[in-house]
């Protein structure tokens, strides 16, 4: 399958997603994610069970949803030193910084092939289809947590920054 998975993800032109920093949960401004320059021992990125938490470019963190999502476990609050990331901010912070959706050219399912590879790790139930084909996500249950981006084999799924 992943195999299968590589071959047409070849066919496709993927965005950019480096450039968009999506930030780990629990953060109050994005600015405090300066702090997570100077820090030197990084437990958050060795702490989170789903090996999505990544250096930027700029020395901060992000998430890296090519292989994984968010799965919300709390491990990178509860040990983020420098407090950029705490679970005394999980009320301002539940959904991830991101909005997530469907490139209806890329996604086969629109194109008439029976195809639910997103909706099967969607933690929140967020994809819906219209019968068998026609793939949309319920923005108001959507978190962005990214499991749907790794299992998409065409790349379909994209996310903007908020």
């Amino acid at each position: 399958m992943d195999g299968r998975r590589e071959l047409f993800k070849s066919f496709t032109n993927r965005v950019d997603q480096e450039s968009l920093l999506v930030r780990p949960p629990y953060f109050r401004e994005y600015i405090d994610f300066e702090s997570c320059k100077s820090c030197e021992d990084r437990r958050c990125i060795s702490a989170c069970p789903e090996k999505i938490i990544v250096v930027a470019q700029d020395g901060s963190v992000t998430l890296d949803f090519s292989k994984n999502g968010c799965s919300f476990c709390d491990e990178c609050a509860n040990l983020c030193e420098a407090g950029v990331l705490s679970l005394e901010n999980s009320h301002t912070s539940s959904r991830l910084n991101a909005i997530f959706q469907i490139d209806f050219n890329r996604c086969v399912a629109h194109h008439g092939v029976i195809c639910s590879s997103c909706r099967e790790p969607c933690i929140d139930d967020a994809i819906l289809f219209n019968g068998l084909f026609n793939p949309v996500i319920d923005s108001a249950k959507c978190t962005s947590c990214g499991f749907c981006i790794s299992r998409c084999p065409t790349s379909a799924i994209e996310y903007s920054v908020k």
